[in-house]
């Protein structure tokens, strides 16, 4: 219920936009309208810490947004796509495993200009992250894998700063909060042909944050960035044979560098 209320006032807060003219700002301080295209390289380190299963390597992506600026008030839609052929450690060791990473979101918020040279500009949101993992094939000791569906259900809330450092150049630091609202795993086991069936697992329990710092020179921007999950133990589903599965409490990192273009 707690969460519930919660995830409807969010929604309430994003969804009154303006319809107004729209006007791109040419103070470099303020949020521009406009389309935005990028590219990231990452490293990515996933761990269920209970199990000692790890799974890393290094990811490589494209990024995309729009965003929609007025008299202050800004609502921005983002998407990211990612993909990395990972290394797997646990009952065993694996090489190779296709790994990819949708995510799309959706923040409304406002620009502040305290001073000449710095602008605050918070933002609330809603977003939605999925990740396809293929552990198919036999590890090091033998052990079948399978493939996973990952979805998350969040809503991001966050903080941009906007300072000039002389000249057209523009450092933009953004810290994020990203509040858990569901989650929900599916693990295709029929893949191992041991006789389990497939099954879903539902999470309802964690949270994530964001840091980034971006230096902005007109319509091009570049920086490092890291992303961050903890995610609770989910529910415990029969998968037959009198056995069950949970997807354990695990923690994901990952450490990127940016580079985008506005036009």
């Amino acid at each position: 219920m707690r969460k519930a209320l919660i995830t409807a006032a969010i929604l309430g807060a994003i969804s009154p936009v303006a319809s107004a003219q729209t006007s791109a700002s040419a103070n470099p301080l303020g949020t521009r309208s406009g389309w935005e295209i990028g590219g990231q390289l990452s490293d990515y380190w996933y761990k269920e810490p209970d199990v000692g299963v790890k799974i890393w390597g290094p990811r490589v992506g494209v990024t995309g947004a729009y965003t929609y600026a007025d008299a202050g008030w800004y609502l921005k839609m983002d998407g990211r796509y990612s993909y990395g052929s990972l290394k797997y450690e646990g009952s065993g060791t694996q090489d190779s495993i296709p790994d990819s990473l949708l995510e799309i979101r959706g923040v409304y918020g406002k620009d502040f200009m305290l001073r000449s040279w710095f602008s605050l500009s918070p933002y609330v949101g809603v977003g939605y992250r999925y990740l396809y993992n293929d552990s198919r094939g036999t590890t090091s000791t033998g052990a079948i894998g399978y493939q996973r569906y990952s979805q998350y259900l969040y809503a991001p809330l966050g903080l941009t700063s906007r300072m000039s450092v002389g000249g057209p150049w523009v450092i933009a630091p953004t810290v994020e909060y990203d509040y858990f609202i569901k989650g929900r795993q599916k693990s295709k086991l029929t893949d191992t042909g041991l006789g389990f069936s497939d099954v879903i697992n539902t999470q309802n329990s964690g949270y994530g944050y964001r840091l980034s710092i971006m230096a902005e020179n007109g319509p091009w921007a570049f920086g490092p960035w890291m992303n961050y999950w903890h995610i609770g133990d989910s529910d415990i589903v029969p998968i037959g044979m009198g056995f069950g599965l949970q997807e354990p409490q695990n923690e994901t990192r990952e450490f990127g560098l940016e580079v985008k273009y506005r036009f």
